[in-house]
């Protein structure tokens, strides 16, 4: 490796290493707001907080990469010419595309290393991640008793407290209890002038002690017309435990989401392809047969009434036919009827299939369009770094955002486009690529020929076989 390309590299990986940090941190905090509201209130510990940031922060690196590498391309190259570097190095007789080559070389590794994660880890961490998110979602509140209010959170139970106090509010005043544990209703109530609560057997179970109280039971007696008997205890102390299993978090097997298309690496999304495009084939196929049975044709009797003969059946002799009733133009209103019914069930139920296929394969194309993205990148920010010779974090940041939400924007309008069937899935997907590309090819166009973004010299772009017949002239101003 010769000198040039360890001064470009070493300028490069310190501006890539901050802004992948940056990115990821950025994305990471969205993604934690985006679910703040599942997490909030439920004790879930610093263990289950650390594994959702760990899963997320997986997620997020095939999009950032592709960021990290426009910023850093941007601030590497723009650094160089503001201090005048490029200029020393393209005097020495070096092109510009031999001074992009080294950071070219780590950004095609990017992009292989990308589609790797993108194919073996992101499903493996989307498995852990949503699946422990689900679970996040259905634990239960914490344990959060408020004065006035019932609070039913504790199953087969509904407690209402007056007061609490204590630095902790774990001393109660006015405490009613109502038991439903015995399946018949509020049969027993518990009253009490006062108590305290905590937890016991390591946070497992709630204790409530309970002091100048009484309780009251209704017991059904089937052999009195008056319906039910009531009986009345009073205590100085009563002590209730209560069980806390339902505020655990319960895991659920990450098999059942594992057919899951954000689950799934390339081979596994080609062969739920392949199986979905096979059955969308099948429901074509038949639609035709099935269709047949709803067409007739009709002809008169010697009565004058109307005989009515399936197309499938057509070979059956007329002396089988059986007579009906109903005038043909009913006749004809309700096949036309029950044909409408039939296509649009079947046109419900293949564009279903249809949609299904397509989400598929936006996944598929997605581990290969994130990975192109880092390329794209870099042909957009190493030009546009070397045009307008600016380092630092001031305007690089500037037109990185604005490439990136174009790209983002692109990205969204075509996955869209595809899943709506709109237009192709692949067109879809490599649209925002396509798009873009002939910008970084701009770029680099610009930045060979020492030009402006907006300084264009048209001669240059006029084909070689129409300059020769103009040679000799001169321009007239």
């Amino acid at each position: 490796m010769k000198k040039l390309d360890k001064l470009i590299l070493k300028a490069f990986a310190g501006p890539f290493l901050l802004t992948f940090a940056v990115v990821q941190f950025i994305f990471l905090m969205q993604f934690m707001m985006k679910y703040m509201d599942d997490l909030v209130g439920k004790d879930l510990g610093l263990g289950v907080i650390a594994q959702l940031l760990f899963f997320f922060s997986v997620l997020i690196v095939p999009i950032s990469l592709p960021l990290a590498v426009l910023l850093s391309s941007l601030m590497t190259f723009g650094t160089l010419g503001e201090h005048h570097e490029l200029t020393a190095i393209k005097t020495s007789g070096i092109s510009l595309t031999r001074i992009l080559r080294p950071v070219l070389l780590v950004s095609l590794l990017l992009a292989g290393a990308g589609l790797w994660f993108n194919n073996t880890i992101v499903p493996m961490a989307n498995l852990k991640a949503y699946s422990l998110l689900w679970d996040v979602r259905q634990q239960k509140l914490a344990l959060d008793i408020r004065e006035g209010v019932f609070y039913n959170g504790i199953p087969g139970y509904t407690i209402k407290v007056n007061k609490k106090l204590g630095e902790n509010g774990d001393l109660l005043k006015g405490v009613m209890i109502y038991d439903h544990t015995q399946g018949r209703g509020s049969n027993t109530v518990i009253l009490a002038d006062s108590g305290r609560m905590f937890t016991r057997f390591g946070g497992q179970y709630l204790g409530l002690e309970l002091f100048r109280g009484r309780t009251y039971v209704e017991q059904p007696d089937g052999n009195s017309r008056s319906g039910a008997n009531f009986i009345r205890q009073n205590f100085d102390r009563n002590l209730i435990t209560l069980s806390l299993a339902s505020f655990g978090l319960d895991r659920t097997p990450d098999k059942l989401f594992k057919e899951n298309k954000m689950m799934l690496n390339l081979g596994e999304l080609n062969h739920f392809n392949d199986s979905l495009r096979t059955r969308l084939s099948n429901e074509r196929r038949l639609l035709v047969p099935q269709l047949n049975p709803y067409y007739s044709f009709f002809r008169l009797d010697t009565t004058g009434r109307v005989a009515m003969q399936r197309v499938a059946s057509w070979q059956i002799p007329a002396s089988r036919l059986k007579p009906v009733t109903l005038p043909i133009t009913q006749q004809a209103a309700n096949r036309a009827r029950n044909v409408r019914s039939f296509l649009g069930t079947s046109s419900d139920r293949l564009t279903g299939i249809t949609k299904e296929r397509a989400n598929f394969r936006i996944e598929f194309y997605r581990k290969f369009t994130q990975s192109a993205a880092v390329l794209l990148m870099f042909l957009i920010g190493a030009p546009l770094g070397a045009i307008i010779k600016k380092g630092g974090l001031g305007v690089p940041i500037l037109i990185s955002i604005v490439f990136f939400i174009v790209y983002y924007v692109l990205s969204i309008m075509g996955e869209k486009y595809g899943r709506e069937i709109i237009m192709p899935v692949g067109v879809g997907m490599w649209m925002a690529f396509i798009l873009l590309l002939p910008v970084g090819l701009f770029f680099l166009y610009q930045a060979r020929h020492d030009s402006g973004i907006l300084d264009v010299d048209w001669t240059r772009l006029r084909p070689q076989w129409l300059r020769w017949p103009l040679r000799g002239y001169k321009r007239v101003v």
